[in-house]
């Protein structure tokens, strides 16, 4: 059962400078099997992900960083034809290539991380 002390409460503009507080006792939980039905998850499907491409990085002092300005180039550290790396939320997830799609950046997906190609697949399932 519930248990009720006294507790001083900090000085607050002339209140009651005593509080009631009860302890509380809660069931144990107990285990089962609990499954989501495939209707529960169709309200993730929609949900929407921003993705960020990151062409390479680099690292410059800070006092470099002060004199950039229009004009300053920064040489990344990947070369030419090296994929772009794809992230959601800061963690990589695919590989790709970065192409022009009706005068737009684009990515052409090259890999994603944890799942088999097709051929992977096929070679599996023998």
């Amino acid at each position: 059962m519930a248990e009720t002390e006294q507790v001083e409460a900090p000085e607050q503009e002339q209140k009651s400078d005593q509080v009631e507080a009860q302890n509380v006792e809660f069931s144990e939980a107990q285990e089962g099997d609990v499954t989501a039905d495939e209707t529960s998850l169709d309200i993730l499907l929609d949900i929407t992900m921003p993705i960020t491409v990151n062409l390479g990085k680099v690292e410059v002092p800070f006092k470099r960083l002060l004199q950039l300005g229009p004009g300053s180039v920064l040489q990344l550290d990947k070369t030419v034809g090296q994929p772009a790396e794809l992230c959601v939320q800061g963690i990589k997830f695919a590989t790709g290539d970065i192409v022009v799609v009706d005068g737009c950046y684009a990515v052409r997906m090259k890999e994603v991380l944890g799942i088999d190609p097709p051929a992977q697949q096929a070679e599996q399932q023998e």
